[in-house]
């Protein structure tokens, strides 16, 4: 009879001990993760222009999980990939305000060619977003398609005239990182009655080491073989590989940087095969969305999108927009942005890239990252008004 009783008595000591490490067990992974719940937490309260989403992917990236990140991008965006042939589009995406057609001198820029015998209604035809300023409009915008093999692949692209418009870049609320001079956040309200585009900036300082100066100050150090995006006081703007300053010279308003150019004296730069150059995280071997910003032969700016392009499709699409040098801006389909503004019974934003995760009033809001605005031109020295 003694032996049942002794077996009892065994059970009560592994019941306490199965339930303090059912305790113990619990608090020990709490204690683990601590620190980056609290991180997480803290980055959660913090102001951002961001859905939550997007900024606990960034989280991730900034916290030694970069890499579980790039294996799920690579994974998505493979599944993702578009499939060669199929049905061709029957229109495009309607842009820019109608036109009537003109005989008159030839028109600059130039149409940009289809790659299709048959092309689509208004493909690649420039029109104006808002009235003409000293005679001729200051921005155009067209859509086109990219690719014989992608028929369904669609880019957008915007024409600013650098005679009648000015170019600002304003730092965004984190980025860059150690911005001394970071400004409204915004498009400045004193500024908005003459604004007439936006578009998104490069990449993160973290992810190319880009540095970037504002009216004289610099806020990362810029650094050498960098494409970067320059505006001078006296209005015409460039693109160019950086060489030699740390900081830009007086007569600079700004200068931003951005991975090395992508096309130089017109041609598409033969370092497009190394994917370590054209994305932190996807290279140039994975198609997702995709940004870019040239320079045409009479100094003014092109800006490009388009959604499942590598580094080097979009170089041949900013070529052929009339780019003869470019460079690569943004990339993943959070960031791609492109508005245009009316000035009717107040400022009236279009959308003319489909990014429905960030809203047409982007930039007229605080926002995390820095971008760029298009202004009308006004007489006189140019520099970035921060009011």
């Amino acid at each position: 009879m003694s032996r049942p009783e002794a077996a009892g008595s065994g059970e009560l000591p592994r019941r306490r001990t199965a339930l303090r490490l059912r305790f113990l067990i619990p608090l020990a992974v709490l204690a683990l993760l601590s620190p980056a719940i609290y991180s997480w937490t803290r980055m959660a309260l913090r102001p951002s222009s961001l859905p939550l989403g997007v900024r606990s992917v960034e989280w991730l990236r900034m916290n030694h999980l970069n890499w579980l990140v790039d294996d799920a991008e690579h994974v998505y965006y493979s599944w993702r990939a578009p499939a060669k042939g199929g049905p061709q589009l029957t229109t495009l995406p309607k842009v820019g305000l109608p036109t009537k057609p003109k005989a008159a001198r030839k028109p600059w820029p130039p149409p940009i060619q289809p790659v299709f015998a048959r092309p689509l209604r208004g493909e690649g035809i420039w029109k104006p977003t808002g009235p003409p300023v000293a005679g001729r409009p200051p921005v155009l915008v067209t859509t086109f398609r990219t690719e014989r093999d992608y028929p369904r692949i669609v880019a957008y692209a915007a024409w600013f005239d650098h005679t009648r418009t000015a170019l600002a870049y304003y730092p965004g609320r984190y980025e860059p990182p150690s911005a001394t001079l970071r400004g409204p956040l915004e498009v400045p309200w004193g500024q908005r009655w003459r604004l007439l585009a936006t578009f998104n900036s490069g990449f993160i300082y973290m992810d190319g080491l880009n540095g970037d100066a504002l009216d004289g100050v610099v806020n990362e150090p810029l650094r050498d073989g960098l494409a970067t995006l320059v505006a001078y006081r006296d209005g015409s703007v460039n693109i160019l590989s950086w060489k030699g300053r740390r900081a830009p010279s007086r007569g600079v308003v700004f200068a931003r940087q951005s991975l090395p150019l992508i096309i130089d004296h017109g041609r598409l730069s033969p370092a497009l095969d190394d994917s370590s150059k054209w994305g932190f995280t996807l290279g140039n071997a994975v198609r997702v969305w995709r940004t870019g910003v040239g320079i045409d032969r009479r100094g003014n700016l092109i800006y490009a999108a388009a959604d499942y392009q590598t580094v080097t499709t979009l170089a041949r699409i900013l070529q052929r927009a009339g780019a003869v040098r470019a460079m690569e801006l943004d990339i993943n389909p959070e960031w791609p942005t492109l508005i245009t503004y009316r000035h009717r019974h107040g400022l009236l934003p279009t959308r003319l890239v489909p990014n429905y995760q960030q809203p047409p009033t982007r930039y007229l809001v605080p926002d995390d990252r820095d971008f760029f605005a298009v202004y009308r031109r006004l007489p006189g020295p140019i520099a970035v008004p921060l009011k």
